[in-house]
C-alpha cells in the first residue's frame, strides 16, 4: 500500500482537523520565526502570491551599521541578481557592537530575499527572524511552539486577500483523533 506520512506528520494533519495541511510560505534553514499553516488551500496560495502583496516583516542582525543611504537603497529595492525588489519598509532599530538591527518589511517572496538584500547594501545578516505575517505577530511564542489563530486574526488574513466573508462560514471538517502509529 501507499506509504503513510511520519508521526509528526500525522500528529499535524490531526492538528488541523485530519484534513490537509498547506505551509503559507518557508523559512530559510539558518531563519526562524513565524510560519503560517493551514488548511485553506486558497487562503495559503493567496497569501504567498506576489500580486496579493501580503507584507512580511523580519528582525536582522546585519554586520555593521549601515548609513542612511544604505538604509534609503534597501528601502528602494535594490537590484538583486534575479532581478529589482519591490519597494519595502526599513527600520532602524539599534545597533551595538558593531551589528545593528533592523526591522524589513517585504510583500514579495523571492529566494533569501531579505538575505540577499542586506548583502547587496554592504550588511550581511547575521540572524534573521520572521516576527509578523500581515497581521499576525510572533509575539513571545517561544521557538518551535504553535498556537491556533484566533477567528479574528484568519477572518483578517481573508479580507487581506480578498476572500472576505468570515472563515467560520466556511465548511470545516469534523475533528478527528489521531490513530496511533
Amino acid at each position: 500500500g501507499p506509504a503513510r506520512p511520519p508521526p509528526r506528520a500525522r500528529a499535524c494533519r490531526a492538528r488541523l482537523g485530519g484534513g490537509r495541511g498547506f505551509p503559507v510560505g518557508r523559512l530559510d534553514f539558518d531563519t526562524d520565526g513565524l510560519l503560517l499553516l493551514t488548511n485553506d488551500g486558497d487562503l495559503a496560495f493567496r497569501l504567498m502570491h506576489p500580486s496579493y502583496r501580503v507584507p512580511k516583516t523580519y528582525a536582522a542582525r546585519v554586520a555593521g551599521v549601515p548609513s542612511r543611504t544604505a538604509l534609503e537603497k534597501l528601502a528602494r529595492g535594490p537590484r538583486l541578481e534575479d532581478g529589482p525588489t519591490q519597494p519595502c519598509e526599513v527600520a532602524f532599530l539599534r545597533a551595538t557592537k558593531g551589528e545593528a538591527l533592523l526591522e524589513i518589511t517585504v510583500t514579495e517572496g523571492k529566494k533569501r530575499q531579505v538575505r540577499r538584500m542586506c548583502k547587496s547594501v554592504g550588511h550581511p545578516v547575521l540572524a534573521l527572524t520572521r516576527v509578523r505575517y500581515d497581521g499576525i505577530s510572533l509575539g513571545r511564542l517561544p521557538s518551535g511552539r504553535w498556537r491556533r489563530l484566533t477567528p479574528s486574526e484568519v477572518d483578517g488574513l481573508r479580507r487581506a486577500v480578498g476572500l472576505g466573508g468570515p472563515a467560520a462560514a466556511r465548511p470545516r471538517p469534523p475533528a478527528t483523533r489521531p490513530r496511533p502509529p
